[in-house]
């Protein structure tokens, strides 16, 4: 009987202990009960010889009965406490069921065509997609997914962050040469005649500078004149050479062909061939690259970029309506639509879920079945002994009472068979 105080117990093992207790009782009162009949059989059978069947079917009832209740017993404690051999055997040899078992779940259990039988069965393609098209599940795998995200970025290390950035900064944008690509890159824009668009707005910049701040003008040039050179010219040469300078932005503006634009193609188109073919410009651009990106201010830019990116990243995973939490929820909302509606997309996924399964249990049955092993052995023999007997034992008890009857059945047969042979009996 589990020695564990009732009040210990789940709710489910204190019914299955009273389930156990019930059993029992009418196990031994079936056996009390063959007892009784015997006796008075035994006491009538002289005077009334049909009681010796009777007899006979108690004492074989009874006999039935005990061997069962030792036979049951002998599987979680000695019976009666005394030292009889091969019982007590589940705490005896509870290391050994534990390894069996284990043994059992991974022999029958994980092997490989089991599991890829089973999870071919299953549609596990349709059925998540099913289940990932509501948005209640998506919103939920969604903040799931945006918590175990920020707590990935809080665990990372800012110092070790901050110098693979500037790492990656080094290899891929400090140590490469930035003028042959640079060149290449300038010569297919001025090819494609792409420049002109910011040609035009720097254009117009111009111009609307020039219209809004006419003022600048004034003493530009004149106050360059000779001393004896009159007022009335001064305002004139200013007045003069505002107007030219609005007059030949207009120009600039109105023609495409102006030779002001043709002067920034070919600058352009030089500057792109020097970048690819002249040492002296590459020179002067990594020179200029270097001083710009030297080591400390890398460093810098490298913790400022990670800083800002980490902190957007938090605040937008911390937030249900940010743009990326309910992005990714349409995301696995429409997966989810597609793994209902796509038969191909679901045959790849049924098929990737199947090999991975079934190399998860190639790879990792004995680990897997190892836990039930380890856990056995390391519980109490009297604590296995409780959680198997409250587990199995009320079934147990239905051995003694059908112990019982057949015992009865048994002894009245052999019995009545003994008086139909041997005559005299």
């Amino acid at each position: 009987m589990p020695r564990t105080p009732m009040a210990l117990l789940s709710p489910a093992d204190q019914e299955r202990l009273r389930g156990l207790r019930r059993m029992k009782a009418v196990a031994l009162g079936a056996l009390l009960l063959m007892a009784v009949v015997f006796v008075i059989a035994f006491a009538l059978q002289g005077r009334y010889p049909a009681f010796g069947y009777v007899r006979a079917a108690a004492e074989g009832g009874m006999v039935g009965a005990l061997a069962d209740w030792f036979a049951v017993t002998a599987l979680f404690r000695r019976p009666l406490g005394l030292p009889i051999p091969h019982t007590a055997i589940i705490p005896n040899r509870k290391d050994e069921i534990g390894r069996s078992l284990g043994e059992f779940v991974e022999t029958n259990f994980l092997s490989a065509e089991v599991v890829r039988q089973k999870v071919s069965s299953t549609a596990v393609a349709h059925r998540l997609g099913d289940w990932l098209s509501q948005p209640a599940h998506a919103q939920r795998v969604a903040a799931e997914g945006s918590t175990i995200a920020a707590a990935v970025l809080r665990a990372l290390s800012d110092d070790d962050v901050r110098d693979l950035i500037a790492d990656l900064a080094h290899d891929h944008l400090v140590e490469p040469e930035w003028g042959p690509p640079a060149g290449a890159w300038l010569e297919k824009i001025v090819q494609a005649d792409a420049h002109r668009g910011a040609v035009d707005l720097a254009v117009d910049n111009i111009a609307g500078w020039l219209d809004n701040n006419a003022t600048a003008f004034q003493g530009l040039i004149s106050r360059r004149l000779p001393a004896w050179v009159p007022r009335l010219a001064h305002r004139f040469v200013d007045e003069t050479a505002y107007a030219e300078a609005v007059k030949f932005i207009r120009a600039v503006q109105a023609d495409p062909q102006h030779p002001a634009r043709l002067a920034v193609d070919g600058y352009l188109a030089r500057l792109a061939d020097g970048l690819q073919h002249d040492p002296a410009m590459r020179a002067r651009l990594e020179g200029a690259k270097a001083s710009v990106f030297d080591s400390p201010r890398v460093g810098e830019l490298a913790a400022q970029a990670w800083n800002t990116a980490k902190a957007g990243l938090l605040a937008a995973l911390a937030d249900p309506q940010s743009g990326l939490r309910l992005r990714a929820t349409t995301a696995l909302e429409d997966i989810g639509r597609r793994l209902t509606t796509d038969a191909a997309l679901q045959r790849r996924v049924d098929g990737w879920a199947t090999e991975a399964a079934v190399f998860l249990v190639d790879r990792y049955r004995h680990d897997i079945a190892s836990i039930i092993t380890d856990t056995v052995e390391r519980w109490d023999p009297a604590e296995t002994t409780e959680k198997i007997e409250l587990m199995v034992g009320r079934d147990l008890q239905y051995i003694r009472l059908n112990g019982t009857v057949v015992g009865a059945l048994a002894g009245v047969t052999i019995f009545a068979i003994a008086h139909a042979l041997i005559p005299g009996v």
